[in-house]
């Protein structure tokens, strides 16, 4: 279980005035982000990120400070 950042600061740091993102569409987000890292782990050679961090933490981080945004098609 992640711990830190709380579900609720990512939602924050992803609402906006015009667009409210729900829990799902950030666990979607969370997951393809996930899925990209460690695609681009795979296609580098990375056998593990540095510091022993997990995919899914690192999404999460990078929601976070702002990498990461939403869009709605």
């Amino acid at each position: 279980m992640i711990n830190e950042p709380a579900v609720d600061k990512l939602l924050h740091t992803l609402n906006k005035e015009d667009m409210e993102v729900s829990r799902y569409e950030l666990c979607i987000m969370v997951a393809k982000r996930a899925r990209q890292i460690i695609d681009q782990e795979q296609s580098q050679g990375i056998s593990e990120l540095p510091g022993n961090v997990k995919e899914i933490a690192l999404a999460c981080q990078e929601i976070l400070s702002g990498k990461v945004v939403a869009i709605k098609d």
